[in-house]
């Protein structure tokens, strides 16, 4: 159980797609949680949470009006605080291309503010959120997730004797946050055109509520320093375009730029210190010293074949328009009909 009735926890970016899950996924299963502070630069969207969980009724509740940008806001935030998750972020990749240190100090230095204040304000665990764009990026924003990663699991060598431990969750396209793909492709049905950028292309799919599972996952079972991917499925876009519009017009538009055909999240370079636990792969810190802990630890995992490689394009299990019109219905627009 990653938490108890003293648990402090806080989210940045927590008024996102992720964040507003993360909540209530910890307000119904640790609703006696001593403090669940939300921090975010957005006041409307502040607001809005607010109006969903009002103080009288959800005092463990704290609302930061802040940017992981400012070092001395998000110190004071985390007064009291014993385990962080990072959600924020700037996740456009056009928008990263045109405006590239807007990024850096977000997803970058942004990143590098939270590891210096959780180490100077007695933070146990932080896990950080990724995406499948850091593994061999071509774009500018998965350049700053890599970044962002690699600041978090160097932050492990610095930690001294603190009672602390900084990890990394990467995982694909979100399904229905947004900005993504199918929230677009519904929009775009109702006008009876659905642009294809390449009909070859691939993307990892997860739902919300798998993505907040994996965090709660890692903050219990993370010692410090891994690097976690989860075991899930692919879709292709034009099965996505299929489920949503079949009726639809699908001309070819062609890649934008910074985009792949095929994400990855698992390099084969990433091969020789990945490990298979299961329902997720860990990355670990090339020095060996994690490794040798999970041994000691007597954890159960596999080593994966040198090699080894996780894409969106080889992955062995993809989800079918069927499965897809499902998924849509669940998570993202009840009573969805194809068009």
């Amino acid at each position: 159980m990653p938490f108890n009735p003293n648990s402090r926890v806080l989210i940045t970016g927590g008024t996102g797609s992720f964040g507003k899950a993360f909540i209530a996924e910890i307000l119904q299963r640790y609703p006696q949680i001593q403090r669940l502070a939300i921090y975010s630069r957005d006041e409307l969207k502040q607001w809005e949470l607010q109006q969903l969980y009002p103080e009288q009724d959800f005092p463990q509740l704290r609302f930061f009006i802040g940017d992981v940008r400012d070092r001395d806001r998000l110190r004071r935030a985390l007064e009291g605080i014993d385990t962080v998750v990072h959600a924020a972020a700037l996740k456009q990749v056009p928008a990263a291309e045109y405006n590239p240190m807007e990024f850096i100090n977000t997803n970058v230095l942004g990143a590098e503010n939270l590891v210096q204040v959780c180490l100077d304000t007695g933070v146990n665990r932080v896990v950080a959120l990724s995406t499948d764009k850091a593994a061999a990026p071509i774009n500018l924003y998965g350049a700053t997730k890599l970044c962002s990663d690699k600041l978090f699991i160097a932050a492990n060598n610095i930690k001294g004797t603190r009672d602390l431990g900084f990890s990394v969750v990467r995982y694909g396209n979100v399904m229905g946050s947004r900005g993504s793909v199918i929230p677009f492709f519904l929009e775009k049905a109702e006008k009876g055109v659905l642009p294809i950028t390449d009909p070859e292309m691939t993307r990892f799919n997860i739902t919300l509520n798998e993505g907040v599972a994996m965090v709660l996952w890692a903050l219990e079972n993370a010692l410090g320093g891994e690097l976690f991917v989860p075991k899930i499925p692919s879709y292709r876009i034009t099965d996505v375009a299929e489920a949503i519009g079949p009726s639809c017009e699908k001309p070819i538009i062609g890649i934008r730029p910074g985009e792949k055909i095929h994400e990855e999240m698992i390099t084969a370079s990433d091969s020789f210190t990945t490990v298979d636990l299961g329902s997720y792969y860990a990355i670990l810190p090339s020095d060996g010293r994690l490794l040798d802990s999970y041994l000691s630890d007597g954890r159960s995992f596999t080593s994966v074949d040198t090699g080894f490689a996780y894409n969106s394009g080889s992955n062995p299990e993809f989800l079918s328009v069927e499965q897809l019109r499902e998924l849509i219905r669940e998570h993202v627009a009840p009573g969805f009909v194809p068009v």
